[in-house]
């Protein structure tokens, strides 16, 4: 299927420059387009990539030079050139929501309208499932869970009992919700499990990537706030309290009862001990590990993290350290021949009587 560059662009809104009847049948990004597709440059330092390209057409930022390759200009490129390979690559339809015969689903349990139910998911005493939403392959449910609205729960995801999801979030393949906080107690020499008691409470709007795992609290919840977005490979220990709009990137590791305020960022890796607060707005650097409290607004970078100004004056610091060494050297020998004058040896002292 190709389509006229005059079309896409009035399909995106933009400005039309250079051929309008360019026909284009596919999008790519700028390492992959080949001739007849529209590929896209987000800023200004990408016109020399954009000019040896393949590609047939660009959608570019309004800061972008336009040289002779035909282009669509747009106030946001990522919006536009989502909107053009939805175009090529259209989703695919839904089926008509149905419960499907090969499902196992518990008498107690409510099923509201227009839920999807597909082969093999398991649906537990007294479960509740909103309006709207859809169970995958291989989803287990068990007893007391509560969903919302257009909930979405991808295949092989497991929600333990009691486990709360609001309205029109996303748990993606493999996630598990509810499974046992890690906590002992010392009994007779051996790790006695502490009580389990507690739940998994999602707020509405919340994503859970692929391969978390989110632990019960001890007595109550385990609670992720509305809006907050989580990435893949994830772990949230029992009892933690995050707040809205977080979002929290992949192979963060947030140990027990810890709480966080709202808008806080969490890049890769980063590794937050039990029972400490991060604050409002708080952004927490790729790998760092945070031993104590955050405060609002603050940026931490490091292990142990520091606030981010602090931990970079000691990167440089260190990052000298091999030459200071040799500065440090060099005025060790001239100190050392510095005293040689100042205090001769006897030897030398009788060598200059003798003569």
């Amino acid at each position: 299927m190709s389509t006229p560059l005059a079309t896409l662009a009035e399909l995106v809104q933009g400005r039309l420059h250079g051929d309008p009847e360019t026909l284009i049948s596919g999008a790519a990004t700028l390492a992959a387009a080949e001739a007849g597709q529209i590929t896209l440059a987000d800023c200004a330092n990408k016109s020399s990539d954009l000019a040896n390209c393949s590609a047939s057409a660009a959608i570019v930022a309004t800061d972008v030079p336009l040289g002779s390759l035909p282009a669509i200009v747009v106030e946001d490129v990522h919006v536009a050139f989502a909107q053009i390979v939805e175009h090529f690559r259209p989703q695919r339809a839904q089926k008509k929501p149905r419960i499907s015969e090969q499902a196992i689903i518990d008498p107690s349990a409510q099923i509201a309208d227009g839920v999807d139910i597909h082969p093999l998911a398991v649906i537990g005493e007294d479960v509740v499932i909103g309006l709207g939403s859809v169970i995958h392959s291989g989803v287990q449910i068990m007893p007391g869970c509560v969903l919302g609205e257009d909930v979405t729960l991808f295949p092989n995801a497991v929600l333990y009992e009691d486990t709360r999801i609001g309205a029109r979030s996303i748990v993606h393949a493999g996630a598990v919700l509810g499974a046992y906080g890690f906590g002992y107690r010392q009994q007779d020499g051996k790790h006695e499990l502490s009580a389990q008691l507690g739940f998994v409470e999602l707020g509405a709007d919340v994503e859970i990537g692929a391969c978390v795992t989110i632990d019960r609290g001890t007595y109550g919840p385990t609670v992720v706030g509305e809006g907050t977005k989580i990435d893949n490979l994830v772990q949230i220990a029992h009892n933690c309290q995050l707040g809205k709009h977080n979002l929290i990137c992949s192979q963060v590791g947030i140990a027990g009862s810890t709480t966080t305020g709202d808008h806080v960022v969490m890049a890769g890796q980063v590794g937050v001990r039990d029972h400490v607060h991060i604050g409002t707005g708080a952004v927490l650097c790729s790998k760092a590990g945070i031993p104590n409290d955050v405060g609002d607004g603050e940026v931490m970078l490091g292990a142990p993290a520091a606030p981010l100004r602090q931990q970079k004056l000691q990167m440089a610091a260190i990052s000298k350290l091999p030459d200071m060494r040799k500065q440090f050297r060099t005025m060790q020998r001239q100190l050392a021949a510095f005293e040689k004058q100042l205090n001769p040896s006897p030897s030398s002292h009788s060598d200059d009587q003798a003569a």
